[in-house]
């Protein structure tokens, strides 16, 4: 029927002003670096075990999502810190997409079954996602400060000199207090100058703020919104510690982790840390 008078051919020719000739100007490979990105995936397993390439790919594009997860993190910081509140917004919205496909994309590492994984794991060696020094650069942005964690890194002088420097910054929770204090509300002054390395206890009132905002919505619009998108935020991010912690408990079961933690057990006791307790401890106190 293909060739019948008329049929329509199952091929698309190519338009006369789609460029073809890439030897003096820039491709697609060249913008993206493509031969460098897709020559970093070297699995290590001898003899070669057909699912390692996938354990390496779902963890290096892991890292370059955490990596735009950073960069927005910090934009939205920087951008409470002038008071310019509708951009972070903006940067808030893009994060939560960037954690739902993190998130996502766990899936893909489920379908390794522990007979698969068991073929790859002893050349992962001591390594461990617990290493990513970007997951800790992004806790610290949230505001789960933890000098410890520094120590790990002490190995690679740029990670550590980063998450040295953001340990002491303000997180995105701190630039929201500050932010709220220059607009006029009663933030305590204690958590406008204290230490931002030390990790923040719930404060009784800061909750009877946000009980404020939350009984007038209407009269505290931005800051009722800004709240919500924290709270979605760390909803996302409970949410994809939850996913991961069923992943590994589904590929290794109990077993200790390679970099040494107790594996499940670890990742259930981070399921309690919260970023903003404020904003969760508020809600018993609505209506």
């Amino acid at each position: 029927m293909s060739d019948a008078p008329g049929a329509t051919p199952h091929q698309r020719e190519l338009e006369e002003g789609i460029q073809r000739d890439f030897s003096r100007s820039m491709s697609y490979g060249d913008y993206l670096r493509l031969d460098v990105l897709l020559a970093a995936q070297e699995p290590l397993s001898d003899p070669p075990q057909h699912d390692e390439l996938l354990f390496i790919v779902q963890h290096q594009t892991t890292e370059l999502w955490l990596k735009l997860m950073v960069h927005e993190l910090r934009s939205a910081r920087d951008l409470l810190r002038t008071d310019d509140l509708a951009p972070a917004l903006k940067r808030m919205a893009r994060i939560k997409h960037i954690q739902h496909t993190l998130t996502d994309q766990w899936s893909v590492l489920a379908t390794l079954t522990p007979s698969e994984y068991a073929q790859i794991r002893p050349f992962l060696a001591t390594s461990s996602g617990f290493q990513s020094a970007q997951y800790r650069e992004v806790e610290f942005l949230l505001g789960n400060k933890n000098a410890d964690m520094v120590k790990v890194f002490a190995h690679d002088e740029g990670a550590r000199s980063t998450l040295e420097e953001l340990l002491h910054e303000p997180s995105l929770y701190d630039e929201l207090l500050a932010h709220l204090a220059r607009q006029g509300y009663a933030v305590p002054q204690r958590l406008l100058d204290r230490d931002w390395s030390r990790p923040r206890a719930t404060d009784p009132d800061l909750i009877e703020l946000f009980a404020g905002v939350y009984a007038a919505p209407a009269e505290h619009w931005g800051v009722y919104e800004t709240c919500e998108e924290l709270v979605d935020v760390e909803d996302a991010f409970q949410q994809w510690r939850f996913r991961h912690l069923q992943v590994v408990q589904r590929v290794i079961g109990h077993k200790v982790g390679t970099g040494g933690s107790s594996g499940v057990d670890f990742l259930r006791r981070a399921l309690d840390l919260t970023f903003f307790p404020e904003l969760y401890e508020v809600r018993t106190r609505i209506g």
